[in-house]
């Protein structure tokens, strides 16, 4: 009986995770090549998405912390509240890049490496980690938490590595805006 509820509630949210995982992205690459006419760059974005970056790896940080302290209800807010940061997070991201033009990263040698490295691991993992949350936010509203803990130890690290290197590129690349 217990492996029909799993597969039942597998099949409800499977194909609901799998758009939202391919439409994110696609839309946001999309939405990348539209650059809004007669609108003012909305130059003050970056350092505030910068910050919903930081203050969702503090909340990610502390849930973890909460969980391993059995504040089950405590770490369900927190969560939530990071995965509605990361949602206004991407909205002013991609509302901030419809508006101003790229900005070209200017530092030279060894430094222009290390941040095309964590820019581009930064970028293909954000692709990653949608249906990774989905799939464990799936699990934990389903209260299928043995399987939500499996898909937790590898989101948790994942999700917490974008939003710390999401910061660290604006820190990087801030001085050439």
């Amino acid at each position: 009986m217990k492996e029909r509820i799993v597969s039942d509630a597998s099949k409800k949210y499977s194909k609901p995770i799998t758009a939202v995982s391919v439409l994110i992205p696609v839309v946001v690459a999309i939405l990348f090549t539209v650059r809004l006419p007669n609108v003012a760059p909305l130059d003050f974005l970056p350092p505030i998405y910068a910050s919903i970056n930081a203050l969702t790896a503090l909340i990610l940080f502390i849930a973890y912390v909460a969980i391993r302290q059995k504040k089950i209800k405590l770490h369900e807010k927190l969560m939530k509240t990071a995965i509605a940061l990361s949602m206004v997070f991407l909205v002013m991201y991609v509302a901030y890049h419809m508006t101003s033009d790229p900005t070209p990263f200017g530092g030279e040698g060894v430094v222009k490496y290390i941040y095309y490295f964590i820019l581009i691991s930064h970028i293909i993992l954000s692709i990653g980690i949608i249906p990774m949350v989905l799939i464990t936010y799936v699990r934990a509203i389903s209260k299928r938490f043995a399987d939500h803990k499996k898909i937790s130890i590898i989101t948790f690290p994942i999700w917490l590595y974008i939003a710390i290197t999401g910061v660290v590129v604006y820190l990087m690349i801030s001085p050439y805006y």
